[in-house]
């Protein structure tokens, strides 16, 4: 018993290294965490700046509950003479997870620059970059070895509870019109997070990289009548050996005297992660606020244990206006968004 004990933390970090390399961490609501998607999709909405938070919780029917909290903000400027714009932002990330508090917090700036395609509708290129540091740690003392009670220390001197390192990601987006309506649009993006390779080991080891992550995501909006219109969105993500995809669509109805500016719209929909989860999702828009909850569903292997319960998440964002434009010219006025 006491040679099992010995080596649980040991087990412990190399699943944590494991777990890692794996994968990032992910949200279902990945439509309102567009800079973890691509830095190039900063910018891409209808407004000057925006403001969004997101909050999951999950496994708690597993074992003790993944905690994961981000918040990003982003504000849109006209460059040059031409129809150009650039984004600057930044995303904040907290992540903790398991009865040893496997910590990761995140602090991302961002730079986003849309070159406009043409003078007569909205079309544009944009390049993103984002980076900034990343802090990882773990609690030791809630880690029990046979060392704990006869050295009163875990006995694994190679291991370091916390490192820091620096992080980035680049990609590309193309953003246009779907038809003559400006509010239908659509969005194409790539992006290759991870390229510095950083460290990822809680032992001193410099060979072990965090694996470098491309991720492919798509966005559609259109009309359905006056009244009502759906969204697509989609991302596909590869990282080593681990691949997800996530799709879905919502549909939306305006409520208010006026359908191009109402003054509620209820959204409902049904997502899915690929042979893990099916996500329904509601959310009301109101006054340039967005509230969503959605749950998830657990359809993979674990289901027996996890009784099909997986995890909620809660969103709340905001999109303004700098300035004061009448609502004619708003519709009228070329520049990125969804």
């Amino acid at each position: 018993m006491k040679k099992k004990r010995k080596y649980c933390l040991l087990i412990f970090l190399f699943g944590i290294h494991s777990m890692l390399n794996a994968q990032d961490v992910h949200f279902s609501q990945f439509f309102e965490t567009p800079l973890l998607r691509n830095p190039a999709l900063a910018g891409i909405f209808t407004g000057d700046y925006r403001i969004q938070m997101v909050y999951r919780d999950q496994w708690r029917s597993v074992t003790d509950g993944y905690k994961t909290g981000s918040l990003n903000g982003e504000y849109k400027l006209p460059v040059g003479k031409a129809n150009d714009f650039i984004t600057l932002g930044g995303q904040f990330l907290f992540d903790r997870a398991g009865t040893a508090a496997l910590t990761q917090i995140s602090v991302l700036p961002v730079l986003n620059y849309h070159k406009s395609l043409s003078n007569d509708q909205n079309r544009y290129l944009s390049l993103g970059f984002m980076g900034g540091v990343v802090n990882r740690s773990f609690d030791r003392s809630k880690i029990t070895t046979d060392n704990t009670y006869t050295g009163g220390q875990d006995g694994e001197p190679v291991v370091i509870p916390s490192y820091t390192y620096l992080d980035g990601s680049a990609g590309l987006s193309y953003n246009s019109n779907l038809s003559p309506d400006p509010e239908d649009n659509f969005y194409l993006g790539i992006a290759y997070h991870h390229f510095t390779k950083p460290r990822n080991s809680f032992f001193h080891d410099p060979t072990i990289q965090l694996n470098p992550k491309w991720v492919a995501s798509a966005g559609f909006r259109f009309g359905v009548s006056e009244l009502s219109y759906v969204t697509i969105q989609a991302d596909h993500s590869i990282q080593a050996n681990y691949q997800e995809t996530l799709v879905g669509t919502m549909y939306g109805i305006k409520l208010g005297p006026e359908t191009d500016h109402p003054e509620y719209v209820l959204n409902g929909g049904l997502f899915l992660r690929w042979s893990d989860a099916l996500i329904p999702v509601i959310k009301i828009d109101h006054s340039g606020f967005s509230f969503a909850f959605s749950y998830d569903v657990n359809i993979s292997r674990l289901k027996p244990a996890s009784l099909g319960r997986g995890g909620f998440e809660l969103s709340v964002s905001y999109i303004g206006f700098s300035k004061k434009l009448d609502r004619n010219s708003l519709n009228s006025t070329l520049c990125p968004r969804f």
